[in-house]
């Protein structure tokens, strides 16, 4: 049973920490690069689609278990701790108001588009192109 709770932890403070990021990325004081890879971890973390869908057996999971916690880790490294302190104390009030959580359609755009291309890519290869 502890394993359960640890793991219900870890996936609680990665929300959190998504969140702290959302709000980094608004903050000018967050350098330019930790600003792009915040924006793909965001993007890709609230977004509605996964780039490989959980019904997959165990590679589904894989975005939730390492890509995102992986994402997530880098971009706090590269936020300085002022930015991040700033980051959580507009979290908690955020919170404290009950907003509701953010979507991100630029995460579904970016999946979408890369299921699409992937898609074209799979036709192409099977039936060759056309003239």
């Amino acid at each position: 049973m502890k394993i359960f709770k640890k793991i219900q932890v870890l996936a609680k403070t990665l929300k959190r920490d998504v969140m702290v990021l959302w709000f980094a990325l608004r903050n000018p004081l967050t350098p330019m690069m930790a600003k792009a890879v915040a924006f793909l971890t965001v993007a890709y973390a609230l977004s509605p689609i996964d780039l490989i869908p959980d019904f997959i057996p165990l590679l589904g999971y894989l975005d939730d278990f390492i890509v995102i916690p992986l994402l997530v880790a880098l971009t706090i490294r590269l936020i300085p701790d002022t930015v991040l302190a700033q980051s959580r104390v507009q979290l908690d009030e955020w919170l404290g108001q009950r907003q509701a959580k953010p979507r991100s359609r630029i995460g579904l755009l970016i999946v979408a588009s890369i299921w699409l291309l992937v898609i074209w890519l799979v036709v192409r290869a099977l039936f060759g192109e056309s003239a």
